[in-house]
């Protein structure tokens, strides 16, 4: 038994799926969070990417206060005022004609192979039951069944088969694997731009332009999950905008949720996202009333108060000064924007301990990876102090 009753409860009563720091979280303001013993603890994890804004944004908050007084949940059985609103909004960002609006960013990515397979059949003519889609290895695009079944982390599809056919491993970053990969079968390429719980992971330059070209000479779609990367999280909108690229369809979640509530996306044209009729694809929560309210002042935060752009330039010093500690600990620093993972050397989950001792939350990704996330609106007065206390762990290793 802990003696952190809370701890106790949670141990006792909820699935053992996660292995979480001993720590209790009882309230956010900004890039901090709060223990439930008064402590303060600077957040760099921002819940993977899901607090770009920061806990508890006022704006975010208001405007969910705000729909709540009014209604929170209408079915799209019913049509409801915020939802064309957050829309418009999110289609002009991100420069397609339509969304689909979902929950997790697991049934975005369910949408999306959906999508990709009746646009395989419908449109581009694959025999029945025959559609392909090309994915890189290492991926992460969720939990579900299905897409835990083209994953090629041994722990993630353990005693969970069997599996949906359908999905072919390319290896990341290398063109030549994924053109050997691509057949006359092939409905659609689906990547993460940057692979994030591989490590943060960051293609060789120009890959993604190769492989833009790659799809256009065989006629495939390209679909990027930019679940975690999107929405300023690499100091540009989407991380596709760094190889001056479009994709045919994209994959939206985390920070689409302003940090409240899950929200997600996926976005497309017209020639794509019209093969959906009423009936094919739906969910209860997506595109709520509620959900709406808070994805649309979600982005027009990032839009109106210069989060992204201090992304791009807090990035840049956040990686300047980690390779300026020089620790034999580190193995490589990789990452774009306030988006970075620290390769080390061991295992990253006592250095992970040691920083929550210092006031700072952080968690590991593959044993030993230090991801270093934090809420776009950090400044760099709360950037340095955490990475003093991140230098401070290192020269005691």
């Amino acid at each position: 038994m802990h003696p952190n009753p809370a701890i106790t409860l949670e141990n006792q009563f909820c699935a053992h799926n996660y292995s979480p720091l001993p720590v209790v979280i009882v309230k956010g303001e900004g890039v901090w969070a709060i223990g439930d013993d008064g402590k303060r603890y600077l957040d760099m994890m921002s819940a993977y990417s899901a607090v770009s804004h920061g806990h508890v944004h006022p704006r975010i908050r208001a405007a969910a206060v705000a729909q709540i007084d009014k209604i929170s949940v209408v079915s799209r059985a019913f049509y409801s005022e915020p939802l064309g609103n957050f829309l418009k909004t999110l289609c002009r960002i991100t420069g397609f004609d339509s969304a689909l609006p979902m929950n997790s960013g697991a049934e975005a990515v369910e949408t999306a192979i959906k999508a990709a397979r009746r646009w395989g059949y419908r449109i581009k003519g694959v025999p029945a039951n025959q559609a392909n889609i090309v994915v890189a290895d290492n991926n992460f695009h969720g939990r579900t069944s299905t897409i835990v079944g083209f994953s090629s982390e041994a722990d993630y599809k353990a005693d969970f088969g069997p599996f949906c056919n359908g999905f072919t491993e390319a290896r990341f970053g290398d063109i030549e694997s994924f053109r050997q990969a691509i057949t006359t079968d092939t409905c659609a390429v689906l990547i993460e731009p940057i692979q994030g719980e591989a490590g943060i992971r960051v293609p060789p330059a120009g890959f993604l332009r190769e492989l833009r070209q790659l799809c256009d000479e065989t006629n495939t779609l390209l679909i990027l999950d930019e679940i975690q990367s999107g929405l300023g999280r690499t100091g540009k909108w989407f991380a596709f905008q760094h190889e001056g690229i479009r994709p045919d369809a994209l994959i939206l979640g985390k920070a689409l949720g302003g940090g409240i509530m899950p929200v997600s996306a996926f976005v497309a044209d017209h020639s794509i996202m019209d093969l959906f009729d009423a009936g094919s694809h739906g969910s209860t929560f997506g595109g709520n009333p509620l959900a709406a309210a808070i994805g649309l002042e979600a982005l027009k935060v990032l839009e109106e108060e210069g989060l992204i752009d201090n992304s791009a330039q807090l990035g840049q010093y956040l990686v300047e000064r980690l390779k300026a500690m020089n620790s034999p600990a580190i193995r490589e620093i990789r990452g774009r924007g306030l988006w970075v993972g620290v390769e080390l050397d061991r295992d990253a989950r006592p250095i992970c301990e040691a920083l929550l001792a210092g006031g700072l939350l952080t968690k590991e990704t593959h044993e030993n990876v230090l991801r270093i996330a934090p809420p776009l609106s950090i400044t760099r007065q709360e950037l340095d102090w955490g990475l003093e206390r991140i230098e401070r762990v290192f020269k005691q290793l």
